[in-house]
């Protein structure tokens, strides 16, 4: 297939090279699973981001590193599958709909659960829309003809399917359970949806009169306004303090109802006064308490977090103005007797940010530990789930062994509806697939299930599970990766793993590949209160996809945080613009050159074969780390080959042979030039897949799209281990040459006389042989090699591996105005040296002076001791001391 003319612009413009060809990709179906036999099948399935806003930074990250997986497994011939779709994400997004609501004046009662539930779809079809953008724009190879969503049609039967198996496996039960409740959304949390700060608060302590009037007991506790719905104070049976009140009442103060004193063994003497008040209905401790005593669950607060009838006159009270009111009325009733400051550990919602509220609730449970086991056991066989790094197991197992049930009602009206129904009359529960045949006298379970019960089945659900025989199920199942944050190992990645054993009975993927958070230049969080958020779609605006992804791909290793900086992209915005102008030169050079007219075969350079054999390292080594993960690695890796080896040298080098009259070596460098290149950018196209596109159809080139261009492999017989040797001493010949001259200010245009003294015949030669090449790089006046040479008495020299340098003085500098340059060099270094000396051996100085002020002199006093040695050692030698 003949190139095209170059169409390559003079300048770099990433925008103008990034416009229409994600359109064009998708045109060509290059990201569609092409369900072929002859091919070895390798899935990801896209952590489905929430249909509540933008994209954000770790979204571009996370997503980057699995397009860099599927575009290098589709050109290594694999059949890939990377399964795009997004969360309904219930709390999330029921509140942003309900926050535009009200600022239309608006809720969602005024609307009632259908429109409600309607307006809902609207908002997730605007911001759907808003993410495909941004996934195009960051040039994510994904699969839209297999596009799901966590609420549709075939992923809700997933769900119902799971919920009736468990059901009726005894899995999931219904209970009255102290939950989390988030009293702003009205909803209950998981224990993951809960997010610890440290509050100050107090500890109330008060006394509570023994109803036979022999005295008190005193308690203590940080929440006040629950006393309200005490039924007990608890002593441990083996407190001699309180052995003999064991059974008596005291009068629960302001309510003045009679809760008896029992025994567990629960309280902890040591805390406090040994003796504390219990509240069923408010706290998870007491519940269990209360249980094993058979009392009284008394709730005082509504859903909204306000106090209920059962609060007597503080009816209507919002809990923390209650606890205002009661902390004054017990004061002035003379049993709250002392308040004591206190820092505690306070759990606020994920969501909302509301504090929560431990509440007595009916809710459904799944009954984790049977579920978790099978989790567990897996790690030990030969088919687990590999962590990447491998530490982050232990974080996932120390999880699952500590277990709790899981609470998965939310009483929202966006997500999966529960499938359970109570009969009006008899109030029996029906749970199944769908509603019972004489529904009039049924009521379905007006809750949803937490957005992670479906999030949890999403990589067997999206592939046509519970249809067993489903196409893509059979095929693309079980996936092999998948790529994730450290923060949600819990949330999603655990639930995923049980999950997938229970239904399908195998692991939902081979690796999970573990990254951290994205932070600031400084190591914060990013986050709306500092003001340090980025948008990933702004820094696309101004640098391109292709500078962003890189960064993001190769800035950390696996596990660790990265931290964002705008010159951190720039660098590589830089990287890109170099690798655009080598190969605008390259193309320039290769005179029109045919995909059939690369020839190889000709004779070559020291340096075609140095170059291809540095290929040929640079592919063992991209394709080893990758499949590694260790993408931080393959960066530093293909940024040494292009910028080094290719740009700064290979590029340098071919230009005698382009600008010289042997037509044969030209036809030869062109060949390499472009097979080089076209190597480099199928190597590169995972990071950077726009400019290596652009590039690559410039080149010739045969096939349709560098997207489904096969991966580079190692040629041995591209590997000339001598050549490589012989490159590497005429490259530190020329470094050598060029640091002498830098070192006594000659220019590179001033001619020099050059003695090469070699340590045998054979070094000899090879350096003959590139003569060339060191008259180009060291531009020699005249130019001596041999094994014995004459050496003059003032000379720079540089050893090298194998030879020597030598470089006369005369002519290379005029020696008299060298040393008097040198001398007033060395005259200005001395005052510097007194001066800083004077000022450290000055005692009043010394006293007052702050440490990293004496420290900043004492680093000035070497640095000034240092130069001055050195250009004394210069002024000996040259002066022939």
């Amino acid at each position: 297939m003949e190139t095209k003319e170059i169409t390559m612009p003079t300048k770099y413009d990433p925008l103008s090279i990034e416009k229409g060809r994600y359109d064009w990709w998708l045109k060509g179906k290059f990201f569609e699973a092409k369900d072929d036999e002859g091919k070895q099948p390798y899935t990801i399935v896209i952590p489905p981001p929430n249909v509540t806003g933008k994209l954000h930074l770790g979204h571009a990250w996370d997503t980057t590193l699995q397009d860099i997986l599927t575009r290098m497994k589709r050109m290594q011939g694999y059949d890939v599958l990377w399964l795009p779709g997004m969360d309904h994400a219930g709390i999330a997004t029921q509140a942003k709909v309900e926050e535009k609501l009200r600022n239309e004046g608006k809720n969602r009662y005024d609307l009632g659960r259908e429109k409600f539930v309607e307006e809902t779809w609207k908002w997730k079809e605007e911001y759907a829309s808003h993410i495909r953008q941004q996934w195009g724009k960051l040039g994510l190879g994904l699969d839209y003809s297999r596009e799901r969503f966590t609420l549709d049609e075939g992923l809700s039967a997933a769900v119902r399917e799971v919920f009736v198996t468990l059901y009726n496996k005894g899995l999931i039960y219904r209970g009255e359970y102290i939950i989390n409740w988030d009293p702003s959304t009205k909803t209950a949390l998981s224990d993951i949806e809960v997010i610890y700060k440290d509050v100050q608060g107090a500890f109330y302590h008060l006394k509570y009169p023994l109803a036979d009037g022999s005295g008190h007991i005193e308690v203590a506790t940080t929440r006040p306004e629950t006393m309200l719905g005490d039924t007990a104070v608890a002593v441990h049976p083996e407190d001699e303090r309180y052995k003999h009140l064991i059974g008596k009442t005291v009068i629960l103060p302001i309510v003045g109802r009679e809760i008896p004193i029992v025994a567990d063994d629960y309280v902890d003497m040591e805390f406090g006064s040994g003796a504390v008040k219990i509240t069923p209905a408010h706290d998870p401790n007491d519940f269990e308490l209360g249980n094993r005593h058979t009392l009284e669950r008394i709730l005082v607060m509504n859903e909204d977090g306000s106090m209920n009838d059962k609060a007597g006159k503080y009816q209507g009270l919002d809990r923390f103005e209650c606890r205002k009111q009661i902390v004054k009325d017990l004061q002035e009733q003379g049993v709250l007797f002392k308040i004591e400051e206190h820092l505690h550990s306070v759990g606020h919602s994920e969501r909302s940010g509301a504090v929560v509220e431990p509440y007595l609730s009916t809710q459904w449970f799944v009954k984790m530990q049977p579920l978790a086991d099978e989790a567990i056991a897996l790690q030990s066989k030969d088919n687990k789930v590999n962590f990447v790094p491998d530490r982050f197991e232990k974080t996932y197992l120390h999880w699952m062994e500590n277990i709790r049930d899981w609470c998965i009602s939310r009483q929202l009206w966006w997500g999966h509806r529960i499938p359970a129904w109570y009969h009006k009359e008899t109030g029996e529960v029906f749970v199944g697939h769908e509603a019972p045949e004489d529904i009039e006298n049924w009521e379905q379970d007006k809750d949803v299930l937490d957005t992670w019960f479906s999030s949890a089945l999403w990589p067997f659900s999206t592939m046509g599970w519970p249809n067993t025989e489903a196409s893509d199920y059979k095929r693309y199942f079980s996936t092999d990766v998948l790529v994730t944050g450290y923060d949600i190992i819990f949330f999603w990645v655990s639930r995923m793993i049980f999950q997938s054993l229970e239904f399908t009975g195998e692991r939902p993927f081979k690796d999970v590949l573990i990254h951290g958070l994205v932070r600031d230049a400084q190591g914060r969080k990013m986050s709306k209160s500092l003001g340090n958020g980025v948008d990933p779609m702004e820094v696309i605006d101004q640098y391109g996809a292709d500078a962003l992804r890189y960064f993001l791909s190769t800035g950390s290793s696996p596990g660790q945080d990265l931290r964002y900086s705008t010159e951190k992209v720039e660098a590589t915005w830089n990287f890109a613009n170099k690798i655009w102008n080598a190969s605008r030169f390259a193309l320039m050079n290769m005179d029109g050159m045919t995909y059939e007219e690369i020839d190889l075969s000709g004779e070559k350079s020291v340096a075609d074969k140095w170059i291809l054999t540095r290929l040929n390292e640079t592919i063992e080594n991209v394709t080893r780390l990758s499949d590694r993960y260790e993408f931080g690695e393959v960066g530093r890796t293909l940024y040494n080959f292009i910028w080094d080896d290719f740009c700064d040298w290979y590029i340098e080098m071919a230009k005698l042979p382009l600008y010289g009259e042997d037509e044969a070596a030209k036809k030869t460098t062109r060949s390499i030039l472009a097979y080089v290149l076209d190597q480099t950018m199928r190597l590169l196209h995972p990071f950077m897949p726009f400019i290596t596109e652009e590039i690559w159809q410039n080149l010739p080139h045969a096939g349709e799209s560098i997207t489904t261009a096969r991966w580079p492999e190692v040629k041995p017989e591209f590997s000339d281990e001598q050549a490589a040797a012989e490159m590497k001493m005429l490259m530190e010949m020329i470094r050598s040459v060029r640091n002498i001259r830098a070192e006594v200010n000659t220019p590179m245009s001033k001619k020099i006389k050059m003695l090469v003294k070699t340590k045998d015949e054979e070094v000899l030669k090879a350096v003959e042989k590139n003569r060339s090449y060191i008259e180009r790089f060291c531009n020699p006046e005249e130019l001596q090699m041999g094994t014995m040479v004459d050496v003059p008495e003032k000379a720079m020299t540089a050893v090298v591996t194998g030879l020597e340098i030598i470089l006369p003085l005369e002519g290379l500098i005029n020696i008299e105005e060298e040393i008097a340059r040198l001398e007033k060099e060395f005259d200005k270094l001395n005052k510097e040296v007194e001066r800083v000396q004077k000022k450290l051996s000055n005692e009043g100085f010394m006293k007052k002076a702050p440490e990293s002020v004496i420290a900043e002199e004492r680093a000035k006093e070497n640095d000034y001791l240092e130069k001055r040695a050195v250009v004394e050692s210069r002024l000996n030698e040259l002066k022939g001391i």
